[in-house]
């Protein structure tokens, strides 16, 4: 009698092969690095939820500010392509990420001037 059983591994390409290593790799050092973390116990300084809230905020704000750069950038890069190739579609495109890069960056600063703060 002989085993039926087919064998999982042979049934993948070399690609995949590659593709699930990665992935057995990636599954690993993650499960390896949240293993490893370390509870942080709240001291009696800088408890308060205020405060948190506000760094927490300016955090994320920072974040967002740091896209908007990056969109900046990009548009910069996109208008100047757009003339060396004389597309108006592109440059259109550029002037948009361009404008968008600028209201991203500034955000937090356009959102307090409109609330008064």
């Amino acid at each position: 009698m002989k085993n039926k059983r087919k064998d999982n591994r042979a049934m993948l390409s070399p690609k995949g092969k590659k593709a699930f290593r990665a992935f057995a790799i990636v599954t690993l050092a993650v499960c390896m690095i949240m293993s490893m973390t370390v509870p942080v116990l709240a001291d009696g300084e800088g408890g308060d939820p205020i405060s948190v809230v506000n760094n927490l905020s300016t955090f994320i704000f920072g974040l967002i500010r740091a896209v908007g750069i990056i969109l900046l950038g990009w548009g910069i890069v996109q208008v100047g392509m757009s003339f060396s190739s004389h597309d108006p579609s592109q440059r259109s495109n550029g002037f948009l990420t361009l404008a968008g890069g600028v209201v991203i960056t500034f955000a937090k600063e356009i959102l307090n001037l409109i609330m008064g703060t």
